[in-house]
Formats: C-alpha cells, structure tokens, sequence
C-alpha cells in the first residue's frame, strides 16, 4: 500500500512537469472572409440592398462619417471612404435607408451628442448607382434629419424635419445634387 501511494506523487510531478515542458499547439481559427470580416468587426449600421449589395456606415472618432459597401459580384467589400469629415463627435446613430436603386444616410455630430445634447452638423447623404460616388450637403446648428423619401425613379430624395413653428426641406436631385436647406416658419 505503500509503495503505491508513494508513487503517485512521483506520478503527479512526471505528468506536470511534462505538460509544462511540452510547447503548446496553435489554435487554429477559421479563414475569414472579406464578407465576414465586415460585418463581425465594423460596428456601426448596416443595410442590404434589393440586388445583393449592402452598404456600412460608421462613426470614426475624429475623422467623421465612412462608408463601405458590399458587391455580391466581386464578393469584396470596398476600401472604407470618408464621406464626411468632422473632429466634432458623433451622435447616438446612422440612419440608412434605400428605395429604387437610391441609398440615403442621415448623420449627427454635436458636441456631447451622445449623451443627448442637440446636433450641431447634420449630414444628408445620397448616392446611386455603384455606391462609388457619395454626394453630402451639411447643414449646421440644426437638429438634424427626421426623414428622407426617395422617389419611385430613385432621381430625387426629399429630406425633412418638422419642428414646432418651423418645417425644413432639403431636395436632392440626380441631374442638379442638393438644393440649399428651405425653412419655412409658421406662427
């Protein structure tokens, strides 16, 4: 009985110090795709397009408003482009929203907008197409974008917001780009 429990610790020692001695095997992890390697690490909002396609966009602190998007016909997702650049901070969300081959994005900066202070840069954002080419109209000291309608051609994208004694319209086209804002004041 002896003999058996004395070589049990002896036992015990050989297997830790040649587990400790033996060099560990490397994890293998799965192969990322560029499909996947999107959407697991770019945070931000994304939206998926009729066809296949799918558009990201983000906050990048203190660069501004990236966009990417996805082509299911090269299966690649393209380089990040800054559509907007601002220092200012971002606020709380991206709205992105598609309608006949036209995709619309309204972003939010302001100081301490995050935490619920109004924005100060409002961005309304459109593009067409191959989504390669972003047009951008700024509009400061405003409380940004309620909305975007697209038109069923997809050739012109109205944005609004109405606030008490005041409704604001701002009207891209494909053939002319962005209008200036109109604010319209009611008593």
């Amino acid at each position: 009985m002896r003999a058996a429990s004395a070589g049990v610790p002896a036992l015990v020692t050989l297997l830790v110090t040649t587990m400790a001695c033996t060099p560990e095997r490397p994890v293998e992890r799965p192969a990322v795709t560029p499909s996947a390697r999107i959407t697991e690490s770019v945070p931000g909002e994304q939206l998926a397009l009729a066809d296949g396609r799918r558009v990201a966009m983000r906050y990048e602190k203190g660069r501004g408003l990236v966009e990417q998007h996805y082509s299911p016909r090269t299966g690649q997702w393209s380089h990040p482009r800054l559509i907007y650049g601002t220092r200012t901070d971002p606020c709380q969300s991206i709205e992105l929203q598609a309608g006949s081959g036209t995709v619309t994005a309204i972003a939010n900066f302001g100081r301490y907008c995050s935490d619920g202070e109004p924005p100060t840069e409002s961005v309304a954002a459109v593009a067409t197409g191959d989504l390669d080419r972003w047009d951008h109209h700024l509009t400061r000291k405003f409380d940004g974008w309620a909305r975007a309608t697209v038109t069923d051609d997809g050739r012109k994208v109205t944005f609004v917001r109405n606030a008490t004694h005041v409704r604001v319209r701002l009207v891209w086209t494909a053939g002319d780009g962005f209008s200036d804002a109109v604010f319209t004041y009611s008593e």
